[in-house]
C-alpha cells in the first residue's frame, strides 16, 4: 500500500490511532501545542501515521518503549501534565487497585502537527 508506515521493528497495533488522544483536557492541550507525547500500555500509532483532531492532523513522529519510572518532570509536561508527580497522581487514580510499577514498560507516542 502506498504511504504505510514502516512497522518492521514494532509489535503490531493494540488499538486505533484515533483512539490516541482522547480526553477533553488532553485534545484542547495537543491543539495549544502544549502536548506532544501519549504514554500507552500498546500502540495505537506508528511513525508516519497521521490521527486529526477538531480538524487539525498531527502525525507520529517517534515511537520508543520506555520505563514509567524513567519519565521526566520535561516529559510529564509534553503529556500535558504540571510534573512527573501529577502524572503518577492520575495514572494511580485512573487505574484503581494498581500500584506503581516504576519498571513497567510503556509505548511513548511522540507527535507534531502538519501544517
Amino acid at each position: 500500500m502506498p504511504n504505510e508506515p514502516e512497522t518492521l521493528d514494532y509489535p503490531e497495533k493494540t488499538c486505533s490511532i484515533d483512539r490516541l488522544v482522547l480526553q477533553k483536557k488532553f485534545v484542547d492541550a495537543t491543539l495549544a501545542g502544549t502536548k506532544t507525547e501519549q504514554r500507552r500500555d500498546g500502540v495505537y500509532g506508528y511513525p508516519g501515521e497521521s490521527f486529526t483532531l477538531e480538524e487539525r492532523t498531527f502525525e507520529i513522529v517517534s515511537l520508543t518503549q520506555d520505563r514509567l519510572g524513567d519519565m521526566t518532570d520535561e516529559e510529564a509536561r509534553a503529556e500535558g501534565f504540571q510534573d512527573f508527580e501529577a502524572y503518577r497522581s492520575l495514572i494511580i487514580r485512573m487505574h484503581r487497585g494498581m500500584e506503581w510499577d516504576p519498571d513497567h514498560l510503556v509505548w511513548v507516542h511522540r507527535f507534531r502537527e502538519v501544517r
